[in-house]
């Protein structure tokens, strides 16, 4: 179409007029720009939400690849320390079994409170009372209270304490009081205590 035929296909169009109830009646050249505008508009806006739906998931994937070096650099160090870690787990189970061994089963127990008593006599002290108490449950383990009385002098009780600071099962002494007794005697309580495992 020539410049000439353009401007006919415009001629006695006023863009002031424009009334989009009368659009089939418009000029050629109105309809076609009109349509030209309208695919813009479509085209634009859809290559405008396609570019922001990708852009959004590529900041998205951007986001979930910072997130993946993390975890590989963690499962990385992890992997790197496996055999550590299993040689530790190997050491706290060893130890743990040797704790285990610490602890008198019950029929040690009697065993537990003669060996109390023989330290006690070996130290020079006068046994009052040895005796079990009710048994306590606590989370993993139960505690079995022990109340001593005894009576002799400063040092033997240093000495019975010692000794049963050092015997081969875990004895634990909480709670002691001295008072003092006849002919310059000490009569010390103590409450000990020993546990035992509770497997679930």
């Amino acid at each position: 179409m020539s410049m000439d035929g353009l401007k006919n296909s415009f001629r006695g169009f006023d863009i002031n007029n424009l009334d989009f109830q009368q659009a089939g009646s418009w000029p050629v050249g109105v309809k076609v720009v009109c349509c030209l505008l309208v695919f813009a508009i479509v085209v634009g806006g859809g290559v405008h939400f396609f570019i922001t739906d990708k852009h959004t998931a590529i900041e998205r994937e951007i986001t979930r690849e910072a997130d993946l070096k993390r975890e590989f650099e963690d499962k990385s160090f992890r992997v790197a320390n496996l055999d550590a870690l299993r040689q530790q787990m190997a050491d706290v189970e060893g130890r743990f079994d040797e704790i285990l061994k610490q602890l008198p089963t019950d029929k040690e127990v009697p065993g537990l409170l003669e060996d109390i008593s023989d330290i006690g006599r070996q130290a020079g002290l006068s046994i009052e009372t040895i005796a079990l108490q009710s048994e306590r449950q606590a989370d993993f383990y139960i505690e079995l209270p022990i109340n001593i009385q005894v009576t002799g002098t400063y040092h033997q009780m240093g000495e019975f304490v010692s000794g049963v600071a050092a015997i081969e099962r875990i004895v634990t002494l909480h709670d002691f009081t001295i008072r003092t007794g006849s002919d310059d005697d000490l009569s010390m309580t103590i409450n000990a205590k020993t546990y035992r495992y509770e497997q679930n």
